[in-house]
């Protein structure tokens, strides 16, 4: 492989500073990523997605990444989960003993057509070995949980793309994996369902607290969602700024129209826009 000399560097923001806490569980899973870079090799010159981003994720938090499209916010993420080798740089994940250490969510395609809602859901259950009691007891659990009970045998052509993403949401959760790790797991659904989807996952993963890492396009779910919002250069993607969301948890439904949420959706935008017109690619409503 050929040697590629790496771009300049881009400096850091600050992070601002939040007092809350959350109850730590030793089976949760952190994530230190140091100095991780990522060269592809498409042709004769090396294209880098990635340079010399740093980032930890705390033990049952929950993260939003946000930047310019193309900017290597996925391939971070698949590097976390294993399906992407890093070119230089250190990754530690720790406290995640499970036969599945990971799960993801995609923005879409990640059901399987061929199998009806509960199968997809026991799916990664059916891949450890777990034995078929305990597997329907999960899926009784998960069908309840995500409202989708009387559509067990259903297949996911017959549900509404809210219903799929339930499903796809269950499924990662229902693995046990301590490491959730969502690809814009919500950016095909029409506004409405999306607004009461991002409820639903908050409330899940309030219930389980896993350590979710989610990548988004839109400013205000990282807001709504993340306990804090990590805003990327263009590519070589770094880290810009580490922002921490001050809203506590539970989150009002209309935290949305608050003074300091208005102020952080400004400030995002405006660093996102910075790089726009410099020459990235991000626009106000896909900014990832």
């Amino acid at each position: 492989m050929a040697a590629a000399s790496s771009p300049d560097e881009v400096s850091r923001g600050t992070a601002a500073t939040s007092g809350a806490e959350r109850p730590v569980d030793s089976a949760m899973a952190t994530v230190v990523a140091e100095d991780v870079s990522k060269v592809f090799f498409p042709g004769a010159e090396p294209v880098w997605a990635l340079e010399d981003f740093s980032l930890t994720l705390e033990p049952g938090s929950f993260t939003c990444i946000v930047g310019p499209s193309g900017c290597g916010k996925s391939t971070f993420l698949r590097i976390v989960g294993g399906l992407e080798e890093r070119t230089v740089g250190t990754l530690e994940v720790t406290g995640a003993q499970h036969a599945i250490p990971s799960a993801f969510v995609f923005q879409e395609h990640g059901v399987f057509p061929w199998m009806t809602v509960r199968e997809n859901i026991t799916f990664g259950l059916r891949m450890m070995g777990v034995s078929r009691a305990e597997r329907d007891r999960v899926a009784e659990d998960w069908l309840r949980r995500v409202r989708l009970h009387d559509f067990a045998r259903s297949y996911p052509h017959q549900l509404s793309g809210g219903m799929r993403q339930r499903v796809a949401i269950a499924r990662a959760f229902a693995t046990g994996s301590p490491l959730l790790l969502m690809d814009e797991p919500l950016g095909a659904l029409d506004a409405q369902t999306r607004m009461l989807m991002q409820e639903e996952l908050v409330s899940l993963w309030e219930q389980e607290r896993k350590t979710v890492l989610m990548v988004t396009h839109d400013i205000d779910e990282a807001l709504i969602l993340g306990d804090r919002v990590i805003v990327m250069t263009p590519r070589p993607g770094k880290l810009k700024e580490d922002i921490e969301v001050p809203f506590p948890r539970p989150r009002s439904i209309g935290v949305e129209s608050t003074p300091e949420f208005t102020r952080l959706r400004t400030h995002i935008w405006e660093s996102l826009r910075e790089d726009a017109l410099a020459g990235g690619s991000a626009t106000k409503e896909a900014t990832a």
